[in-house]
């Protein structure tokens, strides 16, 4: 078997030498990183030019039959230059860098995506997707329109007469929970949806002890699909000692999302504020439905 090596010095020799920057634009087979990134590319009408796909792009479900490139996170610049990419569009939180800048040495036109967890951020990636691919007067109204759908629930939420103190835990698994804390997607949905972070004393993601659940108080338990999925289910969660005492499992306040749904900050960003702030705030659940008029996805 050819050593990975001697692989990637073939394959930059094989490789066209082409610019960054100078990638085709409506034409070509494509490979996205990035769930959101994914998200952007199919709504723009060009999910049929897309050849390859990474491990957080779910949606919508037909990607899912797409060969993978791995993590975005832990990607292979061999593995990528073997699909011969005419455009490589990457969120700027893909790596490992190494792996980014082996792809522009081997030629590999790249393009990477601002991925800020804003409402200002979605629409410049929304922006920056459709200059990519040659698009932009459909991305700026897809912008628009996210934009303006997300508008029109923060008026919503506005109306809300309390803040619930809502604790997302990316994960349970064998140990420690791992907590959202500050300047995190999870922190910047739960206060768009009308709540407060129950952890405020760090930045990140970070295990969190029993004692630091109990002392964070949260009214709501917010945690991604396949994390209660893996623990038995919603009944299983809120009997889990490490919830023991909060007000969250004496209330059974517990919020289930898909992951790339709740943190992906892409077109659908509206629709998942509105609906966990529906879970929030039962009380604006019409005004929700009438006003804001999300579109449900993602919430169980």
């Amino acid at each position: 078997m050819m050593k990975p090596v001697i692989l990637l010095a073939a394959l930059l020799l094989l490789a066209p030498q082409v610019s960054a920057q100078t990638f085709p634009q409506t034409t070509g087979r494509i490979v996205s990183v990035g769930g959101a990134v994914t998200e952007i590319v199919a709504k723009l009408g060009l999910g049929d030019r897309l050849v390859a796909v990474d491990s957080t792009s779910l949606h919508p479900p037909e990607m899912r039959a797409l060969p993978q490139v791995g993590y975005m996170r832990a990607l292979s610049a061999e593995g990528v230059a073997a699909l011969h990419p005419d455009l490589v569009l990457l969120s700027d939180n893909a790596g490992p860098p190494a792996a980014i800048e082996q792809m522009r040495g081997l030629g590999i036109p790249l393009k990477l995506i601002p991925d800020r967890p804003t409402p200002d951020g979605v629409a410049d990636k929304i922006r920056a997707v459709g200059a990519a691919l040659g698009r932009q007067g459909e991305a700026e109204t897809m912008s628009r329109e996210t934009t303006d759908r997300l508008a029109a629930v923060s008026r919503v939420v506005e109306k809300a007469a309390g803040r619930p103190r809502v604790l997302f835990l990316m994960g349970l698994g064998g140990g420690a929970p791992v907590a959202a804390g500050r300047n995190t997607a999870a922190d910047a949905m739960i206060r768009l949806a009308g709540g407060i972070n129950a952890i405020d004393g760090y930045d990140g993601y970070k295990p969190a002890s029993g004692e630091a659940i109990l002392d964070a108080a949260p009214d709501v338990l917010l945690l991604p699909t396949e994390a209660v999925d893996a623990a038995g289910g919603r009944d299983a969660v809120l009997a889990l000692p490490q919830f023991a005492g909060t007000p969250a499992a004496s209330s059974g306040r517990l919020v289930v999302m898909d992951t790339l749904y709740l943190l992906g900050f892409g077109p659908r960003l509206p629709d998942a504020v509105a609906d966990l702030a529906r879970s929030l705030h039962p009380e604006l659940a019409q005004d929700l439905a009438n006003d804001a008029a999300p579109r449900p996805g993602g919430l169980l």
